[in-house]
C-alpha cells in the first residue's frame, strides 16, 4: 500500500474515533439533562411550580410589645392587650376596589370607611400595608383568615394594643398613644422603620410621649415567602422583637385613684410630693378622661364634648395650669422679709382694713382689719395689709428671688407635657414682658400672690416640700427603669435661716390648729399625724369701689367663671415631715372652706396607707366625711392584694 493510502486510512479511523467519543459526550449530556427534567418534572414539580408562579421572599417586620408603666408597688398602670386586625397591601392585592369589595361581605364597613381606606392606600407606598380594620372579634378575625385565597394582599393579624386599666386615673400624667400621623413622622428626622407599620402605635402626649424611645422596644423580623397574589405561604425565619423598657413611676395607684375622686367633678388639680425623696405619689387633674378612647380612635361626639367642656377635661391643670396663688404665696413674703433683715419674726404692723398707698386703697379681705399683727399672727389670719406694708420695706426682687428659691417661677424638668414655668416677676421681667417700669402697687399685689405672680400646683407642692424641709427637693415622676433604681439626690439644704423657716412653719400649724386659724375647721386631730398648713383664695375679677361701698358680691351669686379660685397647700406630719399637698380649685370659692378640706383628706389618705380612721377628723365633720366616703368607688390597690406585674 502506497504510504499516501496509509495516511488516508489512518486518518480515518482518527476521525471514526472522536466522532464516537463526541457521540458519548453527547449521549451522557443528554442522559443527564433527562434525568434533571426527570426530576424536576416528576419529584420537585410542586416545588417549581410554586416558583414558577412567582413566588419571592418578603421581610416582614415584627412591632415589639410596648413597655409597661407601673405605680410604685407594681400595679400596672399602662399596658396591653390582644387586639386582632387586619392590613392590606397594594402590590399584593392587584384590584384594591374588588378586595375590600369582598372584604366588607365579611366586616361591617361604611361607604365612607371604604373609600377613606382606599384614598390612604394610594398615598402609601405600594409595598406599605395599610390598616384597613382593628379590634376585630374572633368570628371576623377566623373568617378573613379562611377566606384568604379570594383576598390576595389582605394579612389578618394578631397584636397588642395599648390599654390603660385605671381608666380616667393616670389619663393626664400618662396621656396615651395613637396611630404614627404624617406629623408625627414630619418631627423625625430618621424615622424607625417600625413606625410606618400600620398598627404601630406612637406617644402622643404625657409620659407616653415623653419617654417613647424606652418604651417603644426594637422592632423584629420574619422572613416569609408569599406567592405572586400575595399570599402567605410559609415562615422561613424568625427574629423577635426586643419589648420596650418597664417604667416604674413614682405614682401611688390606690391614691390616685382616692385623690381623683375626692376632686370629683370640679375643675380642680391635686399633687401629693413625698419631701423625703421627691417622689410624686399623685397628681390628679380634675374632670378626667378615658384615654382608652383615643388609642381605640375616639367618636367625633366624644371629642367634641371633651373640648366643649368649660372645665376643661383634656387640660392637665396639675402642670400646665398657672394660677395666682392668693395667699399661699405669703410664706415666701415672709421669708423674703426676714432674710432681708427688713423684719424679725416679733415685727408688727397695724391693720385698720387698707393700706393707701399713691391715693389708692389696697384692701384686706377682713374688712375691719386685724389690729396689731406679728409675723406669725400675719399667716394664722391672713392678714393682707401686714404684707403690703412689707412688700414696701423689702421691694419685689428680693420677692421674686425667695420665690425661684422655694420653686416658683422655676420649670420642673419631669416626662409630663407643657410643664408650665409660672412666673415670680420682678423689674426686669416687667421692664422685658411689657417695657414698663416697675410700680409700687405692682409689689403690693405681688406680696399676696396676686397680680403677676401665677404658680401651677406641682410649684406649690414643691415649695411646700421645701419649707418642710429646709432643703432643695426637686420633684421626680420615674422610680426605675427594667428595674435600674433611678437615684435619689442629697437634695442641699435652702440657703435659708432655719430660725425663720421655723417662724413660716409655725405660722402655717397656728392656720391649722390656733382657735382663730383660718383653716381651723380642717385640721387633723391625731397629734401625731398634725397639719401645717396655708389657705388662699385668688381673685379672677377686679371689685369696684362702688360695689365695695355697697357690699362684695359673694362667690355663689356670681358666674362660675368669674368666682375666685380656691387654693390650699399642707404638709405633715409638723415634727418629721412625710408628705405635701396642694389643692387648686377653679372657681371654687375660699381657699379654707372648698379646697382645705379636700387636701386635708388627700393629706390622710397618704399618711394612712388608706382611708383613715375617723378619729383623725373633728368631730363636727365626721359625719360629712362618711358621706364622702360613702359615695366613692374606690379601687383596690396593690398594697390591699391585688396582683402585681411581673417585670
Amino acid at each position: 500500500m502506497r504510504k499516501s493510502e496509509r495516511d488516508i486510512a489512518e486518518s480515518s479511523r482518527l476521525i471514526t474515533r472522536r466522532v464516537l467519543m463526541l457521540g458519548a459526550i453527547q449521549a451522557a449530556v443528554v442522559s443527564a439533562l433527562g434525568l434533571k427534567l426527570r426530576s424536576m418534572q416528576l419529584e420537585h414539580a410542586d416545588e417549581y411550580r410554586m416558583l414558577s408562579d412567582g413566588n419571592s421572599i418578603k421581610i416582614r417586620l415584627l412591632p415589639p410589645a410596648r413597655g409597661l408603666v407601673l405605680d410604685r408597688n407594681g400595679t400596672i398602670i399602662a399596658g396591653n392587650e390582644q387586639n386582632y386586625r387586619v392590613t392590606l397591601t397594594r402590590e399584593e392585592a392587584g384590584d384594591i376596589s374588588a378586595v375590600i369589595a369582598r372584604l366588607r361581605h365579611i366586616i361591617a364597613m361604611s361607604d365612607r370607611q371604604a373609600a377613606e381606606i382606599l384614598e390612604e392606600i394610594r398615598k402609601r407606598s405600594a409595598v406599605t400595608p395599610v390598616l384597613v380594620a382593628d379590634r376585630l372579634s374572633w368570628d371576623e378575625f377566623s373568617s378573613i383568615a379562611l377566606n384568604a385565597p379570594a383576598l390576595p394582599g389582605v394579612t389578618p393579624e394578631a397584636g397588642l394594643s395599648r390599654s390603660y386599666p385605671r381608666a380616667g386615673d393616670f389619663a393626664h400624667v400618662l396621656g396615651y398613644v395613637g396611630p404614627v400621623s404624617d406629623y408625627d413622622l414630619s418631627k423625625i428626622e430618621d424615622p424607625d422603620p417600625v413606625l410606618r407599620l400600620p398598627e404601630f402605635q406612637l406617644g402622643k402626649v404625657g409620659m407616653e410621649a415623653k419617654l417613647e424611645e424606652a418604651l417603644r422596644g426594637k422592632a423584629g423580623s420574619r422572613r416569609v415567602e408569599v406567592n405572586s397574589a400575595g399570599r402567605e405561604m410559609r415562615e422561613l425565619s424568625r427574629q423577635e422583637g426586643q419589648q420596650g423598657a418597664t417604667v416604674q413611676t413614682t405614682l401611688d395607684a390606690g391614691l390616685q385613684n382616692f385623690a381623683t375622686q375626692r376632686l370629683g367633678n370640679e375643675s380642680a388639680a391635686a399633687v401629693v410630693l413625698d419631701v423625703t425623696t421627691g417622689d410624686i405619689v399623685a397628681i390628679s387633674s380634675s374632670p378626667v378622661f378615658d384615654p382608652n378612647k383615643f388609642v381605640r380612635g375616639i367618636s367625633g361626639p366624644d371629642y367634641r364634648a371633651l373640648m366643649e367642656h368649660d372645665h376643661r377635661p383634656l387640660a392637665d391643670k396639675t402642670v400646665q395650669g398657672v394660677y395666682p396663688p392668693g395667699s399661699t404665696f405669703k410664706m415666701v413674703t415672709l421669708l423674703a422679709g426676714l432674710e432681708s433683715g427688713v423684719i424679725d419674726s416679733g415685727s408688727r404692723f397695724y391693720c385698720p382694713g387698707y393700706t393707701t398707698v399713691a391715693g389708692r386703697r389696697f384692701h384686706c379681705w377682713s374688712r375691719g382689719g386685724h389690729g396689731m399683727v406679728d409675723a406669725m399672727g400675719s399667716l394664722e389670719h391672713s392678714c393682707d395689709v401686714y404684707y403690703y406694708e412689707l412688700a414696701q420695706r423689702v421691694g419685689i426682687d428680693r420677692i421674686a428671688a425667695m420665690a425661684r428659691k422655694l420653686g416658683i417661677g422655676v420649670r420642673h424638668d419631669l416626662p409630663m407635657s407643657a410643664i408650665a414655668e409660672g412666673i415670680a416677676p420682678d423689674r426686669a421681667w416687667k421692664r422685658a414682658r411689657y417695657d414698663q417700669e416697675w410700680q409700687v402697687g405692682d409689689s403690693l399685689n405681688a406680696s399676696i400672690g396676686q397680680g403677676y405672680v401665677l404658680a401651677s400646683p406641682l410649684q406649690l407642692a414643691v415649695m411646700t416640700a421645701r419649707l418642710a424641709t429646709g432643703r432643695a427637693v426637686v420633684p421626680r415622676l420615674v422610680r426605675a427603669i427594667d428595674g435600674q433604681a433611678q437615684p435619689v439626690p442629697d437634695w442641699p439644704a435652702l440657703d435659708i435661716a432655719p430660725l425663720h423657716l421655723h417662724a413660716a412653719r409655725a405660722g402655717m400649724d397656728a392656720v391649722m390648729n390656733s382657735s382663730r386659724g383660718t383653716a381651723r375647721r380642717s385640721r387633723i386631730t391625731l397629734p401625731e399625724w398634725r397639719m401645717a398648713g396655708k389657705t388662699g383664695t385668688s381673685q379672677v375679677r377686679n371689685i369696684t369701689a362702688a360695689e365695695r361701698a355697697r357690699g362684695v358680691i359673694s362667690n355663689d351669686q356670681l358666674p362660675w367663671n368669674r368666682r375666685d379660685h380656691a387654693l390650699f397647700v399642707c404638709f405633715a406630719p409638723y415634727e418629721m415631715p412625710r408628705y405635701a399637698v396642694s389643692v387648686v380649685v377653679e372657681h371654687g370659692g375660699g381657699g379654707g372652706a372648698v379646697a382645705a378640706p379636700i387636701a386635708r383628706d388627700i393629706l390622710l389618705y397618704a399618711l394612712a396607707d388608706g382611708l383613715p380612721p375617723l378619729s383623725a377628723y373633728p368631730e363636727a365633720e365626721r359625719a360629712k366625711v362618711q358621706e364622702i366616703w360613702s359615695r366613692m368607688n374606690l379601687m383596690p390597690s396593690a398594697r390591699k392584694g391585688e396582683a402585681r406585674a411581673r417585670a
